[in-house]
Formats: structure tokens, C-alpha cells, sequence
């Protein structure tokens, strides 16, 4: 997939969102879609927000920061929706002792692909690429997805991955300025390795099954459609959220018609044409119409990797065409987890 063994990205894509207060994780257990208050501490969960139909409007990664009479929770997001989840989150805050705000932590991704420590050389602001790369091998040898470890350089969350040979970690660097909205942002990694890092991490991501809800798909899709079901990102046991009863409705009445998949287009027409979020996917052997939609897309090794909601219907036999039904062919690839058959 990426022309690295083992390599550091610099996932400015993502933003870190802090929720801090006693009544934090009771707050935002009654947001989302996953249990929060059962959140052990080394531990990560994905989850999503809804609106009260059931549409998604943002995907989180959670995890556990400080304890103490003041404890706090962080949620990893799509940097281009975090400031919107602030604020709409926060008006349903009220009288619980919680309050969010967008911090100024990044987040690095850390790939181990089977290969001796090397890679992309690039400062992190506290460690280098290599001795990242070494740490993450140390902390990997009994790790599993969601797995949380903490270092005096940052907060490690193990990322889902599409191959047993492949660990994935996102690195948070601890970043003792954070608060100060004067101080300096970390070093940044830069120039066209540290991009094509990035979207190789993103590719990864897409083939892992691992959607992220961004501007151009807010409001577009419920939870099921993006499988987020399948990976263990709602709970139909834990009570009341917005949409909650779209979701359970769906679940239980099995009205659940249209899925995620994944999907590789290659060549020049399919890098071309700018960004791909929320783009109309075609079957060619049914070309009136879009039958799909793309989800997150990711350009690495000459080609387009993409999630792409689409009908279960379609599955079949298809002939998945991007953007028109005589554009670059889509070449269906399996994913890491299995669409239920009753579906």
C-alpha cells in the first residue's frame, strides 16, 4: 500500500477535543452512541454523534486524560468538524459541571509494518521519528486494537489495522503549553514524504474498515451505513442519545439496506478531480443513477483507496465506476470484518 516498512505521519487532519469536568463521561455518555461511563483507562472507543434523525455529524475516537477531582476526556476527530462539534456539543451541556474546548494537541501516526525501526526521519516535538518508531515497538509486542499505553512523551491509542503484520498507533505528544493560547505550536512535519506518510496512514484507515465522519459527509449517513455496528461503536444497551431511536429502530427491524465497502480505483482520472468525500458513485450495469457515496478517500501507490456507503444490493456482482457511470473503475477489496449475512 505505501512505499514504507515503518514510518511517522503527521495526521494534521485530526484534532484533539478535551472534555473536562466531574460530570464529563455522564455528559457525553448521553451524546453518543457507545457507552462512555464503562470506559476503563487504558482503554480507547469509537463512537459517534448523531442529530435527532439519526444522521451522523461527527465519528470520535475516546480515550481517558487526567484523573482527579477535575478529570478529563479527550475525543480525536476530523480537524474541519471539530470546531462545529465544540460548539453544538456545548449547548447541550446546561447544568453539568463539563465544559469542551479544541485543544492544540496533535496527533502523529505511528506505523510498524514487520521491518526494523526506520522510516521517516521528522522531528515530533519531543521525540524523533526513529526512537518513535522503537517505542512503538516495545508497546506493540502485547497490544491489541484500542489498546491505551501512556509515556512521559504522550498518550499512545492502537489503531485498527487491515493486516496481522501491521501495527498502527496514533501518537498523541504530551504538550505542557496546550493551555496557553499564546504558546508556539510543536515543530510541524513537513514536505512531500510527510504527505505521502499521511495519506498512506489514511489509506490505511480505509482499509482497515475505519470510517471518519468530515464536512463534506455530516448529516448524510446513520450509523449502520458506515458499519460502525459491525466494529463495535454503538451500543444498543446503554440508554438515551440523540437519534438513539432512529438507530435501535433500524437495528431491530433489520431495515438496514445499505453498507460500507471498500474499494480501489486506479490511474490518472482517479487522482484527479480534487477531493472525494461525499462524491456519487455509479454501477455501470445500472448507470441512470448513483447508487453510493464516498465516505473517506485516501490517494497512496497511484491509486484512490475508498470507503463508499453503498446498497447491499449492489454487492453482488457490481461494477463500481467513481464519480460517473463511465468513470475509473472501483475494484471492490474485502474488508478486515464480515457484513452480516442477514443484512
Amino acid at each position: 500500500m505505501n512505499n514504507f516498512s515503518s514510518f511517522v505521519a503527521p495526521l494534521d487532519d485530526l484534532a484533539v477535543i478535551e472534555i473536562a469536568g466531574p460530570d464529563a463521561a455522564g455528559f457525553l455518555h448521553g451524546q453518543l452512541t457507545h457507552d462512555v461511563t464503562g470506559l476503563a483507562p487504558d482503554r480507547a472507543r469509537l463512537a459517534g454523534y448523531c442529530t435527532a434523525k439519526g444522521r451522523l455529524l461527527g465519528s470520535m475516537v475516546l480515550w481517558q486524560g487526567r484523573q482527579g477531582p477535575s478529570p478529563a476526556l479527550y475525543a480525536m476527530v476530523r480537524a474541519d468538524i471539530a470546531p462545529a462539534l465544540v460548539k453544538r456539543l456545548s449547548m447541550f451541556v446546561l447544568r453539568a459541571k463539563a465544559s469542551l474546548r479544541l485543544t492544540r494537541l496533535r496527533v502523529l501516526g505511528v506505523t510498524l509494518a514487520g521491518a526494523p525501526a526506520g522510516g521517516l526521519a521528522a522531528e515530533s516535538g519531543r521525540l524523533p521519528g526513529e526512537e518513535l518508531i522503537k517505542e512503538a515497538a516495545v508497546l506493540s509486542s502485547q497490544a491489541r486494537a484500542w489498546d491505551v499505553a501512556r509515556t512521559s512523551a504522550g498518550s499512545w491509542i492502537a489503531a485498527p489495522s487491515a493486516g496481522a503484520d501491521t501495527a498502527r498507533w496514533w501518537f498523541v505528544p504530551a504538550d505542557a503549553d496546550d493551555a496557553d493560547d499564546d504558546a508556539a505550536p510543536a515543530p510541524a512535519m513537513a514536505g512531500p514524504q510527510a504527505r505521502q506518510a499521511a495519506d498512506c496512514w489514511r489509506a490505511a484507515d480505509i482499509a482497515a474498515g475505519l470510517p471518519w465522519i468530515e464536512a463534506a459527509t455530516q448529516d448524510v449517513f446513520i450509523p449502520q451505513t458506515l458499519n460502525l455496528d459491525l466494529i463495535d461503536a454503538v451500543s444498543f444497551t446503554k440508554g438515551c442519545y440523540p437519534g438513539q431511536e432512529v438507530v435501535a429502530r433500524s437495528h431491530y427491524r433489520g431495515t438496514v439496506k445499505r453498507r460500507m465497502a471498500y474499494g480501489i480505483a486506479s490511474g490518472a482520472d482517479a487522482d484527479a478531480g480534487g477531493p472525494l468525500a461525499g462524491v456519487d458513485i455509479y454501477n455501470a450495469l445500472n448507470p441512470d443513477s448513483p447508487c453510493g457515496r464516498i465516505v473517506n478517500a485516501a490517494h497512496c501507490g497511484g491509486a484512490a483507496h475508498v470507503l463508499m456507503e453503498v446498497q447491499l444490493a449492489d454487492l453482488g456482482g457490481p461494477d463500481f465506476r467513481l464519480r460517473r457511470a463511465d468513470g475509473p473503475a472501483i475494484e471492490l477489496m474485502p474488508l478486515p470484518y464480515k457484513i452480516k449475512a442477514e443484512d
